[in-house]
């Protein structure tokens, strides 16, 4: 796969085209209907049958044969690497102690840490500073569209999934010149956190669809104002 500027500045223009119609709308906060819940349903629907017969068991016999301390390991690798999203994000918002806090903790952890295996800023007061493009876009005014189920990708609201464009020209695998690399790597990712989802299945409850909706738009509402949204909406 071809990575070369020319190609990034095509990525950026795609999602800068992909967002002017939502612009056009207006600001506003995350949007809590679902006019497309007939097509998530049955995305929903794919996603699961595929999750039911081919990641879970997976990440199963992963979380049977690969001890904690391991996998640990592993989610905060992938988790240092995000420190580039999360820098980038909390840039173009211009949370400058933010984009420092990231900072610190990517350059620490990808150095005192052995490339991020270990998480050696949290316990130097350095905290995660989670954001991404979606969030950007809330930021910035973007209204967040109705909620999507997108295949094999999950849910995200029309914003969030734009944001999933510049969130992935962000991640330094993206850039890695061999693709079975990539693609390894970020087979290692999805599995290990599938792995880490297994114990939380049982706190799901009624309908499935609607869980992991309201638990989702619930989530996104909270990490853009701060403030935890009604459980009735």
């Amino acid at each position: 796969m071809n990575h070369s500027p020319a190609t990034i500045a095509r990525s950026v223009v795609v999602t800068v085209l992909m967002l002017l119609p939502v612009l056009a709308l207006g600001a506003a906060p995350i949007s809590y209907d679902d006019p497309l819940e007939s097509w998530n349903r049955k995305v929903f629907r794919f996603n699961d049958t595929l999750d039911t017969y081919a990641l879970k068991p997976v990440a199963k016999t992963y979380n049977y044969l690969t001890p904690k301390p391991a996998q640990t390991l592993v989610s905060n690798f992938f988790s240092n690497l995000g420190e580039f999203r999360n820098i980038a994000s909390a840039g173009i918002q211009f949370k400058g102690q933010d984009a420092l806090v990231s900072s610190g903790r990517l350059i620490i952890n990808s150095t005192v840490g052995i490339l991020g295996l270990i998480d050696v800023a949290t316990p130097m007061g350095l905290d995660k500073r989670y954001s991404d493009f979606g969030l950007a876009f809330a930021h910035w005014g973007v209204p967040s569209g109705p909620y999507l189920v997108m295949p094999m990708l999950g849910p995200n609201t029309i914003r969030s999934g734009v944001g999933l464009v510049p969130d992935a020209l962000t991640n330094p695998v993206t850039y890695h010149e061999a693709e079975r690399d990539r693609w390894i790597a970020g087979s290692i990712n999805i599995i290990n956190s599938r792995a880490q989802l297994l114990d939380a299945e049982e706190l799901i409850l009624g309908d499935r669809y609607t869980f992991i909706r309201d638990t989702y738009l619930q989530r996104r509402e909270y990490l853009i104002t701060g403030q935890q949204p009604e459980d009735d909406f």
